[in-house]
């Protein structure tokens, strides 16, 4: 079996899935997250307590034990931690008889999947044990949980882990909404609650957004609900007057505890996005065709389209905003570097930054809970949020909303980027929306003149095909776009007129063909993206960019793999532009 490196004691250890999933993650969240010293914590050699009162040897090997000092003598240990893969109530079981028989007062369990923290008591002569909504910072008492001043809170290091814990808990635990869609929605209200306490806290106040220990958890949901009527107020391009938080108190309870001492404005923007795709990602409909797409081939795409400050950017089906967010990142970094150059003040930086988000960024999608996310998202890092509109892109856009029709329209953008929805069972039909497209046809063709011709309209037509006609629509003049496609696209002998309509509309840059694991394990649906810049005289003869990326940084099933291969085209495809230049 393959060792690893033990986060604590810098031990090779054996490769096990506990260790993998469990005591590393909670070993390192320990130290980079509750600000314990690494010489406190012991995990090997394992720290042991007795089975029963009656033994004499201490037999039961603790995953990870926490120590008052760096001493770690026995009987000063304070927190316990269980990490073995084991359902909640052995795994909780086993806690407690850790606890029993050692000096500690808190314990946690933790699988990977779900976490629980608990405290032990004495009452009448017996021990008891009660939930708890987290544990102490190092140097922290239980009592002063939840009393955090706006200054006190802390950048999170990874968010998947507290995320993926709390979707679960929910699932089991929350009275009402149990679906992922209603989850996943009620968790976007807890966090506009957390952003808006941050925001409008002063550094040197008490956060709201708080959950301390025997707190009444009636008093503490009306505090939140106070918050989310204030956040109603502020985002009224986010929420209705109808929007509620569901949660049932110890669902509230649960998920504040597990948030209140990060600061999510402050976090890394691959960490949110990190946490939203664990939170979301079942919610998505896939019968829809709409799945997320890996960050990896988003920033290939935009590495290759190298957006510029002053161009506007387009993603016609957004859902929850990952090319536009990692657009903004993306833009942001030229600007960063701009202001450097001109030694602009923070202020100044900022202001830019902002502009261009509110200026330059636009989104469409037709599902209401996707777009938003998609504010959601663009709120957390940021703005922007303003210029995302629930509409069916392929309609036909005087039937938009009026507001809609004032920031996106056609002969408008820079840059285009998207993965629209595609599946075997997904079409497009109706007379209205498909004489729209020169796509929506028929087309036949004249073999005595090689040429095609349009015929009579279509019955139905697969979303992807009219979403490359709809995206150059939106085009300026040599506007560029990225796109992914299913592979049928590019090779099928049926889509033969779609090639050739679209070779007289484009230049085509570049085809990067993508691992089928991409997608996986939603669909598995083989794709290629295709960039295309459009131009009204194409050149009679040109270059166009060809590779092949044979790992896409996950597995069949999901689960992450290193791999960086995908992310090493934009330079392939540099040192190919500048021989074209």
């Amino acid at each position: 079996m393959e060792k690893i490196t033990d986060f604590i004691s810098g031990q090779e250890i054996q490769n096990k899935p506990e260790e993998i999933d469990a005591v590393q993650p909670f070993s390192k969240r320990l130290v980079e997250d509750y600000g314990y010293p690494k010489s406190h914590i012991q995990t090997r050699p394992q720290f042991r307590v007795k089975v029963r009162p009656s033994d004499k040897k201490k037999e039961f090997p603790v995953d990870i034990a926490v120590f008052q000092d760096k001493n770690k003598s026995d009987g000063e240990e304070f927190i316990i931690v269980e990490c073995k893969k084991k359902n909640e109530e052995d795994g909780i079981g086993q806690l407690k008889d850790y606890l029993r028989f050692c000096r500690a007062n808190l314990g946690v369990w933790f699988n990977g999947e779900e976490l629980r923290f608990i405290r032990k008591y004495e009452s009448d002569g017996k021990i008891e044990f009660e939930s708890i909504p987290n544990i102490p910072r190092y140097g922290q008492r239980l009592e002063d949980l939840g009393k955090f001043k706006r200054k006190d809170l802390r950048e999170p290091k990874n968010l998947k882990t507290i995320f993926r814990a709390s979707k679960n808990y929910l699932a089991a635990n929350n009275v009402g909404a149990v679906k992922d869609e209603p989850l996943a929605q009620q968790l976007i209200n807890i966090i506009f609650c957390k952003i808006y306490d941050e925001r409008f806290t002063a550094p040197d106040d008490l956060v709201r957004f708080r959950v301390g220990v025997d707190e009444d958890l009636k008093e503490v949901k009306n505090r939140i609900l106070s918050i989310f009527d204030e956040v109603k107020t502020k985002y009224k391009d986010v929420f209705t007057a109808e929007d509620k938080i569901d949660l049932s108190e110890n669902s509230l309870e649960y998920l504040i505890g597990s948030l209140q001492d990060y600061c999510l404005t402050d976090a890394k923007r691959d960490v949110i996005s990190d946490a939203f795709e664990v939170f979301i990602g079942k919610a998505l409909k896939g019968d829809k065709g709409q799945f997320f797409t890996p960050r990896n081939v988003v920033k290939m795409m935009i590495e290759i389209i190298d957006p510029e400050e002053d161009e506007l950017v387009l993603d016609p089906a957004c859902g929850s905003g990952g090319f536009l967010v990692e657009t903004l990142r993306y833009s942001w970094g030229k600007i960063e570097k701009k202001g450097k150059k001109f030694n602009w003040s923070e202020a100044n930086l900022s202001e830019e930054k902002k502009a261009y988000a509110i200026n330059n960024i636009r989104g469409m999608d037709l599902d209401g809970f996707l777009t938003k996310v998609c504010k959601a998202y663009m709120a957390i890092i940021g703005d922007g949020k303003g210029a995302i509109f629930v509409e069916d892109s392929l309609s036909d856009p005087s039937k938009w909303n009026g507001r809609a029709n004032q920031y996106i329209s056609k002969n408008q953008f820079n840059v285009i980027l998207t993965n629209p929805p595609f599946g075997k069972d997904l079409t497009i039909d109706g007379e209205a929306k498909l004489s729209q497209f020169d796509l929506g046809y028929k087309w036949k063709y004249q073999k005595d003149s090689n040429t095609w011709e349009k015929d009579k309209l279509q019955k139905k037509v697969a979303p992807q095909i009219l979403f490359i006609e709809r995206c150059l629509d939106y085009l300026v003049e040599g506007g560029r776009m990225g796109i992914v496609l299913p592979d049928g696209m590019f090779g099928n002998e049926s889509m033969s007129y779609i090639r050739n309509w679209l070779i007289k509309k484009a230049q085509i840059i570049a085809i990067v063909d993508i691992p089928l694991e991409t997608f996986l394990p939603m669909t598995g649906t083989k794709t290629s993206v295709m960039f295309l810049r459009k131009l009204k005289k194409i050149p009679d003869n040109y270059e166009t960019f060809m590779a092949i990326a044979e790992t896409c940084g996950h597995d069949r099933r999901g689960k992450e793999i290193p791999s960086d291969d995908i992310l090493d085209i934009p330079k392939l495809f540099k040192d190919w532009k500048k021989k074209q230049k």
